[in-house]
Parts: C-alpha cells; sequence; structure tokens
C-alpha cells in the first residue's frame, strides 16, 4: 500500500496504516513494514513520488525501474531478507523518487516568479498547428504542485522556458521581443 500511494498524502490510505499499526503494535517485524508504508505515502511531505517515467511520462528510466524492482522482489521473502539483514535494499527506492513540484529559475540559477497555466495534460501529437496540450487549466504563480496526470505551460510571454516539457526546475529567461502593456487611464 505504501508503494501504490507513495507521496499522495491520501487520507483514506493514511487511515487504513494507522489501524494496522495499532493492531499489530507488538508484532516488531509486521510493525515496521506499516511504518515504511506510512513513511511512502507521506515522502517528502507530498512533494515526491516514485516514478519509473519522466519527461512528461514519455522516457522510461531503467535505473529507477531497477529501483523499483529491488524491493518488490526483496518483499516476496521478507522474513528472509527485509526483515533481518538486508533491509539496505530498501534504499533502491531513490532511484526512482522524483519531485511533484514546478519550481522556475532565471539564467543565474535564482528563483524567479513566474505565471504557469496547469491543467489535465492532452496528447496533441500528430494534430496540425500549435494544438492546446492542457485543458481545464489554472493559472498559479510558481512553485507549483503538479498532479499525476498534470502538465504545467508559461502562461505569459514574459518568459521563455529553456526546455520543452515544465517539470522538477526549469531554466526561464527573459523574452527580447517582450512588451509590457501599459495601462490607459
Amino acid at each position: 500500500m505504501g508503494m501504490v500511494g507513495a507521496g499522495t498524502n491520501n487520507a483514506r490510505l493514511a487511515q487504513l496504516l494507522r489501524q494496522l499499526a495499532t493492531y499489530y503494535q507488538k508484532d516488531a517485524d509486521v510493525l515496521f513494514v506499516v511504518r515504511i508504508s506510512q513513511g511512502l505515502l507521506h515522502m517528502g511531505k507530498g512533494t515526491m513520488t516514485i516514478n519509473p517515467y519522466h519527461h512528461d511520462r514519455t522516457l522510461l528510466s531503467h535505473t529507477a525501474l531497477a529501483g523499483l524492482l529491488v524491493p518488490v522482489v526483496a518483499m516476496i521473502n521478507a522474513e528472509k531478507l527485509v526483515l533481518t539483514s538486508s533491509h539496505f535494499l530498501l534504499y533502491y527506492l531513490v532511484r526512482a523518487m522524483y519531485p511533484r513540484f514546478l519550481i522556475t529559475l532565471d539564467e543565474n540559477l535564482e528563483s524567479v516568479s513566474a505565471s504557469v497555466r496547469v491543467g489535465q495534460a492532452v496528447d496533441a501529437v500528430g494534430q496540425v498547428g500549435r494544438p492546446k496540450t492542457i485543458t481545464g487549466f489554472q493559472t498559479h504563480e510558481t512553485p507549483v504542485l503538479l498532479g499525476h496526470a498534470e502538465r504545467a505551460e508559461v502562461a505569459t510571454e514574459k518568459y521563455v522556458a529553456l526546455t520543452s516539457v515544465l517539470e522538477g526546475f526549469v531554466i526561464l529567461k527573459k523574452n527580447p521581443d517582450y512588451v509590457e502593456e501599459k495601462e490607459e487611464d
């Protein structure tokens, strides 16, 4: 349950794990596994997740996939591996941890607040022109926490992203063609 809900802070799953922890409070081995699941559920206070995919879910990281598979295979025989001398196998999960947030930086790596649209990702492959890549968006100022199937795009023409995918840390540069709109009195 901890790996499925890793980094989500899901309240229902957290309640189930708390109930399991109170039920198994006298059995140290089972309580250890439940505590690990609780730690995975609240990983990074909801700002981290485990996922073998990166770059807007288009590229598979083989090291992240291996990092997910090692603890899963180790838990098949948990009594002889994870619950005894090989508990370090759980550290392989770190290879699959990724941030869920979007932080924008300028060219000098200083934090900059920029308007971004965050919405549900839409597959726009093969469509003519410049189709919309997100739908049902909301405009936020960075830093922003992105959900699983969400995508972000820069909302104004003031900045230009140096990467096509906005996730994690993104470097923005000022658009040289941008003209500030002046309000008329």
